[in-house]
């Protein structure tokens, strides 16, 4: 713990520079010394001054490959990235926790009410209460805080602003009253937990996990209970490339059938064979039945199934070319694994709005400019929202000003691969 006007003069004179290094690319440290500062001066604000606190960041994150995997127990390959929702906290003797999130109100939860309140369904206080929840069922301490946050993972961008936020709280708790012992994969798990029960979303584990894991990260759903997480060695900065997120802009309003239908028409796939989810089909039997599949469901639920058989071997095949330094194949791969979801998968835009394409209108651009050069993709759960493109660094300049000509000046995001997930920044 430090006090909070220390931690202010000590970020200033440049002692937690290497912290900052190891979460943030170089020439955007003195911003992110300027952003913890104003948090740190808007605890002071908000919960009074002289308090010792410590410092927490939890990433967004991309997902690299596996697209629409991870609800049938698939495989996946995620990276957190250089945006962050980060937190000044300190404890207190309330059994209240309070957080305070830049231009939100108040999100509040009394320890003695650790239950669903319906109020709260689809908002963040419901996310606060969860967390403190799954602490206390799995027989961790819990205790009362205040926190000032702020995050930059852009909202509705597909880079998991909730999950950040969430796994935030969890790595708040744990090295509060838990001395930090609780590992990244079961804050994942505690996470998803909040956003399924508390805040009524049910929501996957892979955001959560490669949240709280950070860098690039393969993870094997087989079991979500007891998820397979490999770190996957490969050094990006290195490779020539940027990974840009394109904001299309469109409106994610409207969806939640189309998302319900992607894991429903998946999953009765499957119960054709008897089995809950696509992970449990055997493929061969599967290619040797569609005609029956076609019959008991439909046409797209056997384009959606093969999808997901294709886009499990992508994931693999992606993490070998990277462990083998080959970024041409992996671009190829990625590249790949957009087409799929585009034509089998069909998440790019939807049915109900079928002149609405803006995400079709991103990745036919992509196309255009990044043939043989470049890779791109549909990003997260699609139909709206964002694309993700790996852009030669020489490319760049254009590149941008392409897809910023035609979907608004601050559309196109260059981000870095963060080899951390959910951290304490700061805290002696």
């Amino acid at each position: 713990m430090v006090k909070n006007s220390i931690l202010r003069e000590n970020i200033a004179s440049g002692k937690y520079d290497e912290a900052f290094a190891a979460l943030y690319k170089k020439e955007d440290i003195e911003a992110q010394k300027s952003r913890y500062i104003r948090v740190s001066n808007e605890f002071d604000e908000i919960f009074g001054e002289r308090r010792e606190v410590e410092v927490f960041s939890a990433p967004g994150r991309t997902e690299v490959g596996g697209n629409h995997t991870d609800h049938n127990h698939g495989k996946v390959l995620a990276a957190g990235v250089d945006l962050d929702a980060i937190a000044v906290a300190s404890k207190n003797d309330d059994g209240i926790v309070r957080v305070k999130s830049e231009g939100y109100d108040m999100d509040v939860a009394d320890l003695n009410e650790l239950y669903p309140h319906e109020n709260e369904t689809g908002h963040s206080p419901a996310l606060v209460r969860g967390v403190c929840a799954a602490f206390k069922e799995r027989g961790y301490e819990i205790g009362g805080f205040d926190a000032a946050t702020a995050s930059n993972v852009l909202s509705g961008s597909g880079l998991s602003s909730s999950a950040a936020f969430e796994v935030l709280i969890g790595t708040i708790l744990n090295n509060l009253y838990n001395g930090g012992r609780i590992d990244s994969v079961e804050i994942a798990q505690i996470a998803q937990y909040a956003e399924n029960v508390y805040f009524g979303k049910p929501c996957g584990l892979m955001d959560q996990t490669a949240c709280s894991v950070g860098g690039f990260v393969k993870i094997d759903f087989k079991d979500p209970s007891a998820p397979v997480i490999n770190k996957v060695d490969f050094d990006f900065a290195s490779c020539g490339h940027s990974l840009c997120i394109i904001d299309s802009g469109a409106d994610h309003a409207d969806l939640t059938d189309d998302y319900a239908a992607v894991r429903g028409e998946m999953e009765n796939a499957a119960a054709v064979f008897g089995k809950k989810v696509l992970r449990d089909v055997d493929r061969a039997e599967f290619e040797a039945n569609i005609s029956k599949v076609r019959a008991e469901v439909n046409d797209r639920a056997v384009l959606r199934a093969k999808h997901f058989f294709n886009e499990n071997d992508r994931v693999d095949s992606e993490v070998s070319a990277l462990e083998s330094g080959d970024f041409e194949a992996f671009k190829a791969i990625v590249t790949d694994s957009g087409f799929s979801s585009y034509m089998y998968n069909q998440n790019v835009f939807t049915c109900k709005y079928p002149t609405s394409q803006a995400v079709s209108v991103a990745l036919a651009m992509c196309h255009d400019l990044l043939k043989g050069k470049g890779a791109w993709r549909v990003h997260g759960g699609g139909f709206a929202g964002t694309v993700q493109a790996f852009v030669p660094n020489e490319m760049l300049p254009q590149f941008k000003s392409a897809i910023c000509s035609v979907f608004g000046e601050n559309s196109c995001y260059v981000l870095n691969i963060r080899p951390v997930g959910g951290i304490k920044v700061i805290g002696e």
